[in-house]
């Protein structure tokens, strides 16, 4: 596989003699939290892990994500935990950007490295370690599993990226397309983890507004991004949440692919009782 390079976040603190005015936003229908506001001090450690420390870009509280959580994690050599997930009903979703780790599932080993990708059900039992000689980053997302009566909760799997060949949209010519590591047809599933790729020049090319909420974690590249009323430009290391129905578009305005880990909610009924 070739190697793989993707945007991580930033180190240490800006200078003092820099402007503090940057382009995070945080509106009631959208959340733009820029790569270079990920810095040192806004990271948090986690029960029972060692050698780990988390930008948690997205949880659930009024106002914002309702559905998911979601983090990057950055592991010191060693570092990692026998305990990490401490709802047993939440499913989980890792996406590795950097280095190498080795993940235990059920007491089946696997090697994870950049691009790697595994999806955890509830009560999996899983342990993650950095046995390398290099920190190591990975997006952990977490959702409460939704079960429902006659339909049985998904099985976990580990892949890689260059494992699953990317879709093109339908009439893109290429020009947007999506790397679908679940089927959208298989109900067990009530979420989906995708990579998104444009082409420069490719588009979204309506304000799509449906019911998923969304979190876009920018792989790599540059766009310019509609959300709700506003077009931002965005970059390698940038996460957005967007509220369900926020209209959205999005235009690839780099030189190169502009690709994004994207976060929704599938294939459940919207619930009539809110929580």
């Amino acid at each position: 596989m070739s190697e793989t390079t993707y945007a991580q976040p930033a180190d240490g603190l800006p200078a003092q003699r820099e402007l503090m005015t940057g382009r995070a936003v945080f509106t009631e229908s959208y959340v733009l939290i820029p790569r270079g506001v990920m810095r040192d001090i806004v990271t948090s450690m986690l029960p029972h892990w060692s050698g780990a420390r988390a930008w948690i870009l997205a949880r659930p509280m009024t106002g914002f994500a309702e559905t998911f959580a979601q983090y990057i994690v950055e592991l010191d050599c060693n570092g990692g935990s026998d305990d990490p997930e401490p709802d047993q009903g939440a499913e989980a979703v890792l996406f590795v950007t950097s280095g190498e780790m080795e993940l235990e599932i059920a007491g089946v080993s696997h090697r994870l490295s950049c691009g790697s990708y595994a999806y955890l059900p509830p009560a999996s039992g899983w342990r993650l370690w950095n046995r390398g000689d290099q920190p190591a980053t990975f997006h952990w997302i977490r959702k409460a599993y939704e079960c429902v009566q006659g339909i049985d909760a998904p099985d976990a799997f580990v892949t890689h990226e260059q494992a699953v060949a990317p879709v093109a949209m339908p009439d893109t010519n290429g020009a947007w397309a999506t790397t679908r590591f679940v089927d959208p047809a298989d109900m067990r599933h009530d979420m989906a983890v995708n990579i998104v790729s444009f082409q420069p020049g490719g588009v979204i090319p309506f304000e799509e507004t449906h019911v998923m909420e969304h979190g876009l974690y920018v792989l790599e590249g540059k766009a310019v991004y509609k959300l709700n009323t506003d077009w931002v430009e965005v970059e390698a290391g940038d996460f957005m949440w967007l509220r369900a129905f926020c209209p959205q578009a999005c235009y690839a305005a780099g030189p190169g692919v502009f690709r994004y880990l994207l976060y929704k909610d599938v294939n459940r009924h919207p619930a009539l009782r809110l929580p």
